[in-house]
């Protein structure tokens, strides 16, 4: 394989398409030759929208157009093989031009769009899922904490809510039990109480009541936390009268 050949390794690389031995000797190249690395991320992040993109089904004018095209577009002309590339019983295949690579590209994004958009929709929920435990772990530093204080109240319906706070943390968790859910298209939406100014610290999930939610932001020198109830996504400000409100342990 001569230099020239691996510049042209770049579509099928992009692929996953080179047999073990070429793949390592492309990655040898590519570690040295910025263009052919470049072209590989260029070729690779086509390879994903061109999956994606094919959630729509092409138009039936299609498949008549690429005939017509084929017929007018001029191809790459082939170019000349050093004598280098001879190789015994014959001359090996040249590698297909970068029009033919695009085409390969395109037909094998194609096919394999689904799988790029499942493998995509799963890195989605591992990250997802990180946040998650993350999350979690946020919360479980906060009731665990030393400095700990919480305060207790009544709700409306028979359900109870608890808030949370670590000073040295300087983060408070609401700690909600047999909350009725939002009405349709809305969304609990928690409040630090600033001296009378409502700042937003979040929201809950619609589909549980009973959960355990770490306010974003930190607690600074809120007084109290207050519970609205706004339309999916939050508001800035409260839309509604407070369905709660605490005043923060001291």
């Amino acid at each position: 394989m001569t230099p020239v050949d691996l510049h042209t390794l770049t579509g099928a690389y992009a692929l996953h398409a080179l047999a073990d031995d070429e793949r390592e000797r492309f990655e040898r190249h590519a570690a040295d030759c910025a263009d052919c690395a470049r072209e590989v991320r260029e070729l690779s992040a086509t390879a994903a929208r061109l999956g994606l993109a094919v959630t729509a089904s092409p138009g039936p004018a299609l498949k008549d157009q690429v005939m017509r095209r084929i017929t007018s577009v001029r191809q790459e002309p082939p170019r000349a093989l050093p004598l280098t590339a001879l190789r015994a019983p014959g001359i090996r295949r040249r590698r297909p031009g970068r029009w033919a690579l695009a085409a390969a590209l395109a037909a094998a994004a194609s096919l394999g769009g689904t799988a790029v958009w499942q493998h995509e929709r799963a890195q989605d929920a591992q990250e997802q899922a990180r946040q998650a435990d993350r999350r979690a772990d946020q919360v479980a530093a906060v009731l665990t904490a030393p400095d700990t204080r919480s305060r207790t109240a009544k709700l409306a319906g028979g359900a109870s809510g608890t808030v949370v706070v670590s000073r040295s943390r300087d983060q408070a968790v609401f700690i909600s039990s047999k909350m009725a859910k939002p009405p349709g298209g809305k969304v609990y939406q928690l409040w630090f109480d600033d001296a009378g100014t409502m700042r937003s610290a979040g929201l809950m999930d619609p589909g549980r009541t009973t959960e355990a939610v770490l306010l974003d932001g930190s607690v600074d020198g809120a007084s109290g936390m207050g519970i609205t109830v706004e339309p999916a996504g939050g508001s800035p400000g409260p839309t509604s009268a407070p369905v709660a409100l605490l005043g923060l342990p001291v």
